[in-house]
């Protein structure tokens, strides 16, 4: 089945609400949350000005949907909502898609549905998908009903934001499939060179 578009962006109310810095909101999610955490796509850089090009990720190693679907999956027990999740697909591709516009401050998004056990269906087109139109891969913005976490992949990191009670951040650091350590939203991230 995947996920499906939303006709309307109520889902999002608490994203679009939110008085955080921009850049924290879409990094890391709303407030509220206990703990973050950082799963890193690929190592964060060794030195100052590095280039992400020098730190690309072995051949073997899971692509960063995968390792979305990894936490997400990790995450399920930590919600009460599992069959009530949203996807926000950042609006920057060059094309629109049918869910319903999200917007906050220097960023856009188109917000989706599915289940918790379907994470790994979003890189899947919709049936009601155009024909020959790309599909985006990696959500922006994942959270639950129940807004017990929020995972936030920006365009620009090597890793993802996630906020979530501290039991379920153990529970990300616990996961042997994740790269995740502890971060504070508050605090400049490390960065590779533009």
């Amino acid at each position: 089945m995947g996920i499906k578009p939303c006709t309307d962006s109520s889902a999002a109310d608490w994203i679009t609400s939110s008085q955080l810095p921009w850049h924290q909101l879409v990094g890391f999610g709303p407030a509220g949350f206990d703990g973050h955490a950082r799963l890193r796509f690929i190592p964060d850089p060794a030195q100052p000005g590095q280039s992400e090009n020098h730190a690309a990720p072995g051949p073997d190693a899971p692509t960063e949907t995968q390792q979305l679907e990894f936490a997400v999956a990790a995450l399920r027990k930590h919600t009460t909502t599992p069959d009530e999740l949203f996807f926000c697909f950042w609006d920057g591709f060059g094309f629109a898609m049918p869910g319903a516009r999200v917007d906050v401050p220097n960023r856009s998004y188109f917000l989706y549905s599915g289940k918790v056990s379907e994470a790994g269906t979003w890189d899947v087109a919709p049936e009601d998908q155009a024909p020959g139109q790309p599909w985006l891969p990696v959500p922006a913005l994942i959270w639950p009903a129940d807004h017990a976490w929020c995972a936030a992949s920006d365009v620009d990191p090597h890793w993802a934001g996630i906020g979530a009670s501290s039991d379920a951040i153990a529970a990300l650091l616990a996961d042997g499939r994740l790269d995740v350590v502890r971060a504070n939203p508050g605090e400049q991230q490390p960065h590779y060179r533009d």
